[in-house]
């Protein structure tokens, strides 16, 4: 096995917003958007037999364990990444999964999903203050409709009583976490390669949800339904979905990835209905045609960006 060492990209290069997407892109981003939209379902379903935290804790662990069985080579993180990816195995895993399963018990998955909506806009935010990018008018125009459908969406649902507002308060926290996350990791994933990071993040975000998976443990019931859910939640919807993301992110930059978030809500939605049950109002399905279309727009692009070429350092013997 090799261990290399990767020299750093000049960051502004490695998150513009205006490069067009490619049939891979886009087959990345369908993949990633239905898994993650089914995640909303998978968590409620989870949380018919178990507690948040066992849901957080199985979900991180088992998908650092399935990115553990892909081969991969090892890598020798620099410093400042290391301490990057530590951040990021909080804010981009720990935090979220540990508030979404805690916010489905105030508010249904649908909504959880519709919610989720925002990334981009917190993602582009971001990267307006960090890399100080101005994104193109196709960008803005998709950001602008998305926006508008996750509203309309939204408003139905959040509009029920004030019994909700804590799960959709932290439905949001998730929200600012996922935007922020989604910006500073793409320097980090195209230097040392998704698999590696990724692995690294979920393996780091089990450890930090441990205390909270254990704490309620005698409430879990064993039910196999729920079960399976949290397995196929952890495996496909974590360790694979994580996998498909930064293989996006790393090719598109971290908000335009974030895209995909324009059409989870569009996912959740229709599961939560078939599945569970949700109530939906008529707004909520215009709302849904507003967020397609944000997601195409925001995919079109405009001139495709190019990245220079990274020298590469000869491969060190593995110690």
């Amino acid at each position: 096995m090799e261990t290399r060492t990767a020299e750093r990209l000049p960051l502004r290069n490695l998150t513009a917003m205006d490069e067009r997407f490619t049939p891979h892109d886009w087959a990345l981003f369908v993949s990633v958007s239905a898994i993650w939209g089914a995640s909303f379902l998978f968590i409620d379903i989870g949380l018919d037999a178990m507690p948040p935290g066992l849901i957080t804790l199985m979900r991180v662990g088992l998908g650092a364990a399935a990115l553990a069985l892909v081969p991969r080579q090892r890598v020798t993180y620099g410093r400042s990444d290391l301490r990057r990816i530590v951040l990021l195995s909080v804010v981009w895993v720990a935090v979220p999964f540990t508030l979404f399963p805690i916010a489905e018990q105030h508010v249904s998955s649908s909504v959880a999903g519709l919610l989720n909506g925002g990334t981009p806009i917190f993602a582009a935010t971001f990267a307006a203050l960090i890399y100080h990018q101005r994104p193109s008018r196709a960008v803005l125009a998709g950001i602008g409709t998305g926006l508008v459908g996750v509203i309309l969406i939204s408003v139905p649902s959040i509009g029920e009583g004030s019994s909700q507002a804590f799960g959709v308060a932290l439905v949001v926290i998730a929200t600012v976490c996922y935007g922020f996350a989604t910006t500073i990791v793409a320097p980090i994933q195209r230097a040392y390669g998704s698999i590696n990071v990724m692995g690294t993040i979920l393996a780091l975000a089990t450890i930090w949800t441990v205390p909270f998976g254990v704490w309620n443990l005698d409430e879990a019931d064993l039910e196999w339904g729920p079960i399976v859910a949290v397995c196929v939640l952890g495996v496909v919807g974590t360790g694979f979905a994580y996998w498909i993301m930064g293989s996006l992110i790393a090719r598109v930059g971290g908000t335009r990835a974030s895209f995909i978030t324009f059409v989870i809500p569009v996912v959740a939605l229709f599961l939560g209905v078939t599945f569970r049950d949700d109530d939906v109002a008529a707004l909520s399905i215009v709302g849904c045609g507003f967020v397609i279309a944000g997601a195409l727009l925001a995919g079109r692009g405009g001139r495709r960006v190019t990245t220079p070429a990274r020298p590469e350092r000869a491969p060190a013997e593995s110690r």
